[in-house]
Formats: C-alpha cells, structure tokens, sequence
C-alpha cells in the first residue's frame, strides 16, 4: 500500500513537472515564411527591391527555449553610425538563445547602402533619410521599403521596441537614452519609462509625444513602435562616426541590463543602480546663416543661459553670427565639424531639472 502510495506521489509530480515544463516552452517562430525552433538563433538577408534598386537588411531572429515578450531592435537605421552596429554584432555573440526567454528581432544593420557607401544620414540610392519614412511604403523608393520591411516585420511583431543611434560624422554627442511618453498612452509610456531607467544611462529624455501627433505618420523609426502601443526607447551613444568601443560596450551593457529587467534573460530580474537625470526640455539652436561654424564647447558641456557658445563667419572670415546660449542646461549633442547651412541644428540643449 506505501509503495502505491509513493508511486502515484511520484507520478503526479512528475505530471506537474511536465505540464510545468510544456507551458513554459515556446511554439517555433515564424519570420519571413522561415521557421526558428525555440532555443535557436536565424540569421536571414531580408531582400528589398525597388524599381530602380536592390539591397537586403540582415536580421537576426534568437528564439528563446522558454516562453517570453518579443524584442525588436534596430541598429544602423543611420549608416554612418557605427557604435549601434558594432553593438549589434557584439550582441549576436553574446545572446544565447538557450538561456532565453522569449524573442529578439535583431536587426544587424538596417540601412546596408549608407554603410557601405559611408553616406551619413541618407540612403545613397534615393537620397531619403531612413528615420524620416516611417511607417514606409511598399511601393515607394528603396528606402521606404525598408521602412515599410522594418515596421511590418519587426515592430508589428514586438511587444518593447528599441532603436539604437550614435552621433553622425558630423555630430558630436553626449550619450543618453530616452523613452515616448503621452497621456494618451500612460501605460504603453509608464513601460518605456522603466525599460530607459533600467538601462544604465545616466541621462534619460522623455519623448512627450501630444494625442493629435498620434494620428498623424510617426516619420521616426522608434516612434512609429509607440504609434503602435508598443513601448518604446532611443539610446543615442556615439560621436562624430567614430567605432568607439567605450561607447560599444556602452550600448550593448545596457541592451543586457534591459533584457534582465524585461526578465528575457536567465529570468532575472535587474535594476540599475545608477539614477539618471531625466530631461524633460530641449532647446534647439539653429544657425541663421550658411559657412564656418566656430566654437570652443563640446558634447556633454554644461552652459549657461547668455553665455556665448560660438559664431559663424562667411567664406572670407567675417563674423555672421554670435551664438548665444538661449536657457541653461547641458549640450546632448551639436554639429562639431565647421560646415553649417542656415537652418541647421548647431546644438540642442537638456535643460537640466532644478
């Protein structure tokens, strides 16, 4: 009698066991009519095609062996911004699909030809910005494809969303991140609060993103996720087209920190211990005139309000324009090679909380 007793004690936990074990397990995950077996990572060259062009957006798909959010990441919307893609590469080494729970939708480099062609901010097929053609259009030029691509098969299947940007070749830039936020979507923005905060970053802005804005097309890569409800973040972490890998490591410690806190990682839940400054303003500073650009600041400088940031002088060397720094707060990034054309950014300023 014991000994049946014992049996069928066994037996049930062996059925709990079981049953505990099949709900945790994922069903294969199905991207671009491919099959990804959970515990398994996908690399697949996305094919875009256009009348006039052609080119591909490598993707990375690491399906997780237990079950999971899915988190979709973008790297190199902007090609001359290497930081963000020599993450990306680092992260395909680091994530074991094994030790997962859930999906990653890892977009190795999303704008192929501005990489190659070392075209800083445009595609140098069609002369588009990327992160200026969301959501896309399937029928429009090469680089509204990619959008079209990127928004139908990556951020429509994500449940968080990242995009991952450094400072342009001309750009220097203060590393920070930063998450949208509206009171048409508290809880999509309560989310994207605490995936920015758990980064590590010890500068995080809030994206305030008005009802009407919501109804109109997103243009940015990351906002047309929170378009969509999906939480979502920027990180923003290089300077100046420079492969850093202060700022490599930067990015891709943070990535892990958020796969801890979204509990994707080993299950483990992690919280960063480093409180950042959240920046609820910036002020932009545009130029009036078309030349050189002069200037002693740097990214990350804090300013005063009055203080002199600059000038501008014609193509003789006459003095257009003194630069006067508009509120007090810290550059997050400015142009930092002398060209400048009227109307540009030469700075944009956090205006730091009181």
């Amino acid at each position: 009698m014991l000994k049946y007793i014992f049996m069928k004690r066994a037996f049930s936990i062996s059925l709990l066991v079981i049953l505990h074990i099949h709900a945790l397990a994922q069903s294969p995950f199905s991207f671009q009519n491919k099959s990804i077996d959970p515990g398994t990572k996908s690399h697949i060259k996305v094919p875009i095609r256009s009348d006039k062009d052609s080119t591909f957006v490598p993707v990375t798909i690491f399906h997780g062996i237990k079950s999971g959010p899915v988190l979709g990441i973008t790297a190199g919307v902007h090609g001359y911004e290497y930081p963000p893609i020599l993450a990306a590469q680092e992260l395909n080494r680091k994530i074991d699909p094994q030790k997962l729970s859930g999906t990653i939708i890892l977009v190795q480099l999303a704008n192929v030809p501005a990489f190659l062609g070392r075209s800083p901010y445009v595609n140098p097929m069609d002369g588009k910005n990327l992160n200026r053609s969301f959501p896309g259009d399937p029928n429009g030029t090469i680089t509204q494809r990619i959008a079209h691509m990127i928004t139908t098969d990556i951020i429509a299947k994500s449940d968080f969303f990242v995009d991952m940007h450094a400072g342009d070749a001309p750009e220097d830039l203060r590393a920070y991140n930063a998450w949208y936020q509206s009171d048409a979507l508290p809880e999509v923005s309560r989310k994207g609060k605490e995936m920015a905060l758990a980064m590590g970053f010890d500068y995080s802005i809030i994206f305030n993103i008005k009802e009407e804005r919501l109804k109109t097309p997103s243009i940015y890569c990351s906002q047309e996720a929170f378009h969509r409800k999906i939480p979502s973040v920027d990180i923003e972490c290089g300077r100046l087209g420079i492969p850093g890998k202060v700022e490599t490591k930067r990015i891709v410690d943070g990535m892990i920190s958020l796969l801890k806190h979204l509990q994707m990682f080993d299950g483990i839940s992690s919280e960063s211990k480093i409180k950042p400054t959240i920046i609820a303003k910036r002020v932009t500073l545009k130029s009036k005139s078309t030349g050189l650009f002069y200037t002693e600041k740097k990214a990350g400088d804090l300013i005063k309000k009055g203080e002199l940031m600059g000038y501008t002088t014609d193509f003789f060397g006459n003095t257009l324009e003194k630069i006067i720094a508009s509120e007090s707060g810290v550059i997050l990034y400015m142009i930092g090679t002398p060209p400048i054309n009227k109307g540009e950014t030469l700075m944009s300023v956090g205006v730091l909380p009181e």
